[in-house]
């Protein structure tokens, strides 16, 4: 017996994803490195110790079937809970059905919580107690990254398992079930599939089975009727898929992971790379001015003063791309991409700022030297201001060798480290130079120690 209080269970129509879903193993398609021989959702559905637990993974990978698989081998009741609708009293609704089945029929209760990560801590917290003392054991299906969304009290009494993306075999043994099965698939269609139009689909479906299935019933409704049968020809797949978008999930993880595969691309002088994952994520509906903006960062990041000329590329790009907009100032973002990832590369001023920002946030609040001082006034200049302060442009070459512009107790210390590759080549050999000239000047402003 299932209960799910947001759900209508006497709807005659049910999705062709619904009508296929696994109720065992055999049936099962995918997550072999969780129920492959040996492997530790298996083991615990063979042995029947099930524990509680969160399904961390994409939509349509299987997550509520897998819950449901769990709960029907160790004979419990099966509760769900949709996190986007319930609240703290449909929590205690369940906890007193689940008491009343332990205390009654000496029955197992499971609680699968949908999209777990939209409850806020308040509602996650009121699960912990009954999690505890063994009221129902506990599996929450999440998209996000629980270690981002969920709170540290849950996750310490749950394992959390990955779940991934199905493959093309995967999706590719989900279509045949699906033709094939007269009972609850299209079996009873006679449906003809090419390879082409099962690539297509596959292809659209993007690792999710839930969507290849619904893409699956719809062309199937057009399937166009042949002898013996019906077919699906590339046309109507076509037809199908034009208002299609495949997923990309902003704000979530696989947005985050999209970008930081483009970045590393970019950091990994792997032009293709950056372009390939910036192609992802506009087939996905990412907007073109959130990649811009990254790519302006990657600029001063990545590439600094090895090249200077990268932060122009990335703003004329960003600039483009407001003017122009979508498609065609997505050109101008490629090329500054393609630009900076085979650009020589240097990450001193990133390192040199963060080193200078962690300093200032740890050390006291040092004066300013009295010779860097502003002096607008007599009064000020009375004081000392700007005393003995030493005019570059009217020292030899414009440098005033010896002079000091930090604090006289961290007077010593050197932040930019510039790399020897591209113009930072020729930074490095100068600002040797001037620290030369500043040790051997009879002028130094103070010994330069580091304390």
């Amino acid at each position: 017996m299932t209960d799910d209080l947001f759900t209508d269970t006497h709807v005659g129509y049910q999705p062709l994803a619904a009508r296929l879903r696994a109720s065992n193993l055999d049936d099962y398609v995918g997550q072999e490195h969780l129920l492959g021989e040996g492997k530790p959702l298996r083991e615990c559905l063979t042995s029947g110790q099930v524990h509680s637990m969160i399904l961390w993974g994409p939509p349509g990978v299987g997550k509520t079937t897998l819950a449901r698989m769990l709960a029907s081998q160790v004979d419990a009741h099966f509760f769900t809970l949709s996190a986007v609708m319930a609240g703290v009293k449909d929590i205690r609704q369940v906890v007193e059905q689940a008491k009343q089945l332990r205390l009654n029929r000496a029955q197992k209760s499971l609680l699968f919580v949908d999209e777990v990560h939209r409850f806020n801590k308040g509602q996650q917290d009121a699960f912990l107690p009954f999690i505890e003392d063994g009221t129902f054991i506990f599996v929450g299906a999440t998209t996000e990254n629980p270690s981002f969304e969920l709170n540290s009290a849950l996750l310490s009494r749950c394992r959390v398992y990955v779940l991934r993306s199905l493959d093309n075999h995967a999706l590719m043994q989900l279509i045949d079930r699906a033709i094939s099965d007269e009972d609850y698939g299209l079996g009873q269609l006679g449906l003809e599939l090419s390879d082409s139009v099962k690539a297509s689909l596959c292809a659209a479906a993007d690792g999710d089975a839930r969507r290849l299935l619904n893409l699956l019933e719809i062309a199937a409704d057009l399937a166009e009727p042949v002898e013996g049968g019906n077919s699906i020809s590339d046309q109507v797949v076509e037809e199908v898929l034009r208002s299609d978008v495949r997923r990309f999930d902003k704000g979530g993880d696989q947005f985050y992971d999209q970008i930081s595969a483009m970045h590393k691309a970019v950091r990994g002088s792997n032009p293709d790379g950056a372009l390939y994952w910036f192609a992802r994520m506009l087939d996905g509906g990412c907007d073109p001015l959130y990649v811009a903006r990254r790519v302006v960062r990657m600029a001063s990041e990545d590439v600094g003063n090895a090249d200077p000329r990268a932060l122009d590329i990335a703003l004329s790009a960003w600039d483009v791309q407001s003017r122009l907009g979508h498609p065609e100032g997505a050109l101008a973002i490629a090329q500054a991409l393609a630009y900076l990832a085979a650009a020589p590369k240097s990450n001193a001023v990133y390192k040199a700022f963060n080193k200078v920002m962690a300093d200032v946030k740890s050390d006291p609040s040092f004066d300013v030297p009295i010779h860097l001082r502003n002096a607008p006034t007599q009064l000020m200049a009375d004081q000392g201001n700007g005393a003995d302060y030493r005019y570059a442009h009217d020292e030899p070459d414009a440098y005033a060798a010896g002079e000091s512009y930090l604090p006289q107790a961290i007077a010593a210390r050197r932040y930019y480290q510039p790399v020897p590759r591209g113009l930072e080549i020729k930074i490095g050999e100068k600002l040797e130079r001037l620290q030369k000239l500043d040790a051997s000047s009879p002028q130094r402003r103070w010994p330069m120690v580091d304390l």
